[in-house]
């Protein structure tokens, strides 16, 4: 066995080879895309879309993919992050586990987490063993809510009796610690007394992508309450940060092309046996960015399916700004009748919910159609402030988006184009327009030299950290990306970043790494020649990066078949070529 040992969690280069060198990109991809030999290449169904006839080319030689259909490729880890919707260390200890390579990444807080992911997984087996006991109250109540025994087995369903010390009796036979017990919210304590904190529930394990069960959610079979109750926040634990079934409807999403997204665990597992496979739910709580980022990695396309009540209402226009802030598009599936998804899909099965969700409203469409509703648009007073709210929607979209639904809004309210473009250019004037831009997926772990001239400018002032934010997908690494995020909370509260809250937001190996830079990394000359060779080296690495795509593209692509695609590629090299030769002075 190799050894690819880690420093302050960082994969070393050797190990990233050796793994490619083990991996011969043709095996990995006929796991799950049929392969047929086509001249020296590969050729077979891409399966990133949705084609009849293939356009996914894989190199043996070259130990690269592309298609030519809707643009993918890569090297072999590339494709396994995309393909299984993994960030790069998550790829590479996949294939490190499948080729033989070892990764030794050590430290006492990754061992710590292991065990409390054991200690959760005995405590699944122990509700799920409940569960499946006969004239259980839990079985009895998801059997009567109409759903399958082959489903409630698919989600690992369980139920906790209602005595006090089940769990904690069967866990502590088995040797664990009780403060580990008690951290996971396993176990709570009171008057210096400890008790199972699910009690007469049925429980939903949460399960992240990796097959870790992370946590539990307990809805309640009589009438405690509350109805729902989760796991406390831990170390291994942050609702934030997952999504109530992406573990089993990843792939699903992946291949729909977009994700169903609702609110609570049975809207899921009822769409899902309805055969609404792409679904997914946030965990009680408003839907974060991490989340958002999460679903990034499987698909661009979201459509919001929340309860027609106001709270579900409300959460809808809160996500969905979320969602559209991050880059995705946004849809919003209104229910009619007041029915929730759940409900729904019992009554009118799947092919009823997708002509719901065909009618989905896209984002602006939906807000429009809110601010509508809040408006009287028979008096004057109404329809000055239907403008007034509608500009500030128009004010979050590109530039080619308002100009299409500054025509749509004059022709159906009656009002003319002239009077809403002054309105907004006249917010836009006085700076108020936010500037979003699309987050890339977070890459390698490595960080570059780049990546750590851009974080030491951050950390001289916020001006520098606003300037750089337009270029943030320079951020291409693990902890780049996490330091930027961290940076980002810390300026966006108001306050300059310290050590000690940005040691508290983030991982220990991404803040050595911060220190690092901090400590080693020197301003030369002024702080403002500094960022502008920072942004140059960006635009240069950019395109170097966009010629070498089209290069490695043109070099699979076969005359006869991809005729339009090549004369389309060649054009765009010439430019991006004249750029390269400019040092990125233009881009």
């Amino acid at each position: 066995m190799i050894s690819g040992r880690t420093v302050n969690g960082v994969i070393r280069d050797n190990t990233i080879d050796e793994i490619k060198s083990r991996c011969n990109i043709v095996d990995v991809v006929g796991r799950t895309v049929t392969l047929k030999k086509a001249g020296s290449n590969y050729k077979g169904l891409c399966p990133f879309h949705k084609e009849k006839t293939p356009s996914f080319v894989v190199s043996e030689e070259k130990q690269i993919y592309t298609c030519f259909g809707c643009g993918a490729s890569g090297d072999v880890i590339e494709f396994v992050q995309k393909y299984y919707g993994l960030d790069f260390s998550e790829a590479v200890e996949k294939l490190a586990a499948e080729c033989g390579v070892e990764i030794k990444t050590g430290g006492a807080k990754r061992e710590k987490k292991e065990k409390l992911y054991e200690i959760n997984k005995e405590a699944a087996i122990f509700f799920y063993r409940a569960f499946r006991k006969s004239g259980n109250p839990g079985h009895a109540y998801m059997k009567k809510r109409g759903i399958r025994d082959e489903v409630l087995k698919k989600f690992g369903i369980g139920y906790a009796d209602g005595g006090w010390d089940s769990l904690k009796d069967y866990l502590e036979k088995k040797g664990l610690d009780g403060q580990k017990l008690t951290d996971l919210g396993l176990i709570s304590r009171s008057g210096g007394k400890y008790y199972d904190k699910f009690r007469d529930r049925v429980i939903f394990p949460i399960i992240d992508t990796r097959g870790r069960i992370i946590g539990f959610g307990g809805r309640a079979i009589g009438e405690d309450m509350p109805k729902y109750l989760n796991s406390c926040e831990s170390s291994v634990f942050m609702k934030k940060n997952n999504l109530y079934g992406l573990n089993i409807t990843r792939r699903e999403i992946s291949g729909d092309g977009y994700a169903v997204l609702v609110e609570g665990y049975m809207d899921v597992i009822s769409l899902y046996q309805g055969g609404v496979l792409n679904v997914a739910a946030s965990l009680g709580t408003a839907l974060t960015e991490n989340q958002a980022r999460l679903l990034k990695r499987y698909t661009s396309k979201v459509v919001l399916s929340y309860d027609a009540d106001n709270a579900g209402q409300t959460a809808a226009m809160r996500g969905m700004d979320i969602l559209h802030k991050e880059g995705l598009k946004v849809k919003v599936l209104e229910i009619p009748k007041g029915k929730d998804p759940d409900e729904f899909v019992k009554a009118y099965g799947r092919q009823g919910f997708i002509k719901l969700v065909k009618a989905a409203l896209p984002y602006a469409d939906y807000k429009f159609a809110v601010i509508r509703r809040q408006c009287d648009m028979d008096s004057t007073e109404g329809r000055i402030s239907f403008i007034e709210k509608a500009v500030s929607v128009l004010k979050e979209l590109s530039p080619v988006e308002a100009d299409i639904y500054i025509k749509k809004l004059a022709a159906d309210n009656g009002i003319s184009e002239g009077a809403i473009r002054s309105e907004l250019q006249g917010g836009l004037r006085t700076g108020t327009r936010p500037v979003y831009r699309e987050k890339t997926d977070a890459g390698p772990v490595r960080i570059s030299a780049l990546e750590k001239n851009a974080i030491k400018l951050m950390l001289s002032g916020k001006e520098y950290f606003t300037g750089l934010a337009e270029y943030q997908d320079m951020f291409e690494s693990i902890s780049g990306r996490n330091i930027y995020d961290a940076l980002k909370d810390a300026y966006g509260s108001g306050e300059r970043p310290d050590s000690e809250k940005l040691s508290e937001s983030l991982e220990p190996e991404d803040f050595a790494a911060l220190e690092e830079i901090d400590r080693n990394i020197l301003l030369e000359g002024s702080e403002d020649s500094f960022f502008s060779d920072c942004v140059r080296a960006y635009r240069e690495k950019k395109t170097k990066k966009r010629e070498k795509e089209i290069i490695m593209k043109l070099s699979l692509a076969n005359e006869d078949e991809n005729s339009e695609e090549i004369k389309k590629l060649t054009n765009e090299l010439i430019e991006v070529q004249r750029q390269n030769k400019l040092g990125g002075k233009e881009y």
